[in-house]
């Protein structure tokens, strides 16, 4: 059985919660004690009759015993551990995956223990540069609310059924009209909140792209935002006002430790309740399946933007109606990733850069063109990849302009479903190219582009011999 060595520590772990002796537990099994001790160290497969007893005794979904959550928690170890300050230790694969199997909220709480660790890090070196210059800023909390935000939409797998169903209510409710959804917007907004929604100069209002004022219950809404956006902002608003109950639910999640973390979870809810709005599920699924998730012919379709398609796509997770799983990337030309969700399987470095071979990256290289690529993972995954650039278009001639870039993707299985897959040998698995998470994870010698030595290969450095890269090592006949 393949995952054999995850479920025999996962069975002695629920085995103890239940403060149960082995004994008491291969009764109700039906096993011998000496059997179920065999179990739990690895050394017996569980057996699906085992399996499904097991579910029934501990009343548990047979799901928890291979969760995706546990692979993502091992992915996510992997790279902490890949950290150079534990290269002593000598940690294997099989150790990580035998603490999330076993303890599962030790390895959370290491994550939270490391996150801390390298935000501190990155604190006191910003500091002592200020230090430096003459200047000084204070240290940053360590505590990230980008972070426990992001984990709480992968744990939801970015779809919230509650703000769904209430952006469909609010549609009838409003009567809106598909082909003019911002008047419809206004005048709802007007007939029973009594919010009259201005769009005001930029001379008037510089700073705020949209600014909602409770006493005089006026919507400022800038002039520099194009129609899709502005339609995006009332929305927003909208979810702010109208679904304050289902967001304070959501809110409750305890891994949301700080009110910064839930001020920016709110603030990421009711812009998932503006998607919703502006793409209604059940037509949005319906055009996507239609064009093939053509992106830019369903942002024209639905009045919005490039960038809120991809969003909306990663949305699709209702039982039974479904769209491709598929994986959303964002970073900036710096390669820092200011938005990432995997809902394809895909794994995105958490720590530390990402892959420089990903075409998330060539994608600046090529304003405004859709770059294709077939990726291959190191566990020999492969996903099918595109990226393009996306750039801000708010304000005047003295406003820079941003540029970022959007990556988009999928299990190669569901390639086909693409329009972007058209002409594409999706069979020809050889022309992959090979993509990692980070370098410190990655194990392939060979990469050019490698920036830090591999954390299973120990860096050993020949004057006399160059690799591929400087941190590939070369043997005696000079291959890498």
């Amino acid at each position: 059985m393949a995952d054999a060595p995850l479920l025999g520590a996962k069975v002695r772990a629920l085995r103890r919660r239940e403060h149960m002796t082995q004994v008491d537990l291969a009764e109700r099994l039906g096993v011998s004690a000496s059997y179920l001790n065999l179990i739990e160290n690895n050394r017996r497969p569980l057996t699906a009759p085992l399996l499904i007893r097991l579910a029934q005794i501990f009343q548990l979904d047979l799901q928890n015993f291979a969760s995706e959550e546990d692979v993502r928690l091992t992915a996510d170890l992997h790279e902490v551990f890949g950290d150079p300050i534990f290269e002593s230790h000598g940690l294997t694969n099989a150790d990580l995956r035998e603490l999330v199997a076993a303890s599962p909220n030790v390895a959370r709480a290491v994550l939270t223990l490391y996150r801390t660790y390298a935000t501190t890090r990155e604190s006191l070196d910003t500091l002592g540069e200020r230090l430096a210059g003459d200047g000084f800023v204070g240290v940053d909390n360590s505590r990230l609310p980008s972070e426990e935000v992001s984990d709480l939409i992968q744990r939801r797998m970015n779809h919230f059924a509650e703000l769904e169903e209430g952006a469909e209510a609010l549609w009838r409710e409003a009567e809106l009209d598909a082909d003019d959804v911002y008047r419809g917007l206004v005048r709802y907004l007007r007939a029973t909140r009594g919010i009259e929604v201005r769009i005001v100069r930029v001379a008037d209002e510089r700073q705020a792209m949209r600014r909602y004022d409770p006493d005089r219950r006026v919507l400022s809404i800038s002039e520099v935002l194009p129609p899709r956006s502005r339609r995006f902002q009332l929305a927003h608003q909208l979810g702010l006002l109208t679904q304050s109950t289902a967001i304070d639910r959501i809110l409750r999640d305890e891994n949301l430790t700080t009110p910064e973390s839930r001020a920016l979870a709110r603030v990421a809810l009711a812009n998932y309740f503006a998607a919703a709005i502006l793409m209604p599920y059940q037509p949005f699924l319906e055009a996507a399946r239609a064009e093939r998730y053509d992106i830019e012919l369903l942002a024209h379709r639905f009045g919005t933007s490039f960038e809120q398609v991809c969003h909306r796509l990663t949305t699709l997770r209702r039982p039974g109606a479904e769209g491709v799983p598929m994986h959303m990337v964002r970073i900036d030309i710096a390669g820092n990733i200011s938005k990432r969700f995997s809902g394809s399987g895909i794994r995105f470095a958490r720590f530390s850069g990402a892959c420089p071979r990903w075409n998330v990256h060539a994608a600046l290289m090529t304003p405004g063109m859709i770059r294709i690529q077939l990726s291959q993972m190191p566990d020999g995954a492969v996903y099918f990849c595109i990226a393009r650039t996306v750039r801000s278009d708010r304000g005047g001639y003295h406003v820079p302009h941003t540029v970022q870039s959007i990556g988009m993707g999928c299990d190669v299985r569901y390639a086909r479903e693409l329009v972007y897959a058209d002409g594409i040998d999706l069979d020809n698995i050889g022309a992959a190219v090979p993509v990692g998470v980070t370098c410190r994870t990655c194990e392939r010698l060979d990469c050019a582009q490698r920036a830090l030595p591999a954390l299973q290969h120990p860096l050993r450095l020949d004057e006399n011999r160059r690799g591929v890269s400087f941190y590939a090592s070369v043997d005696k006949r000079g291959d890498t």
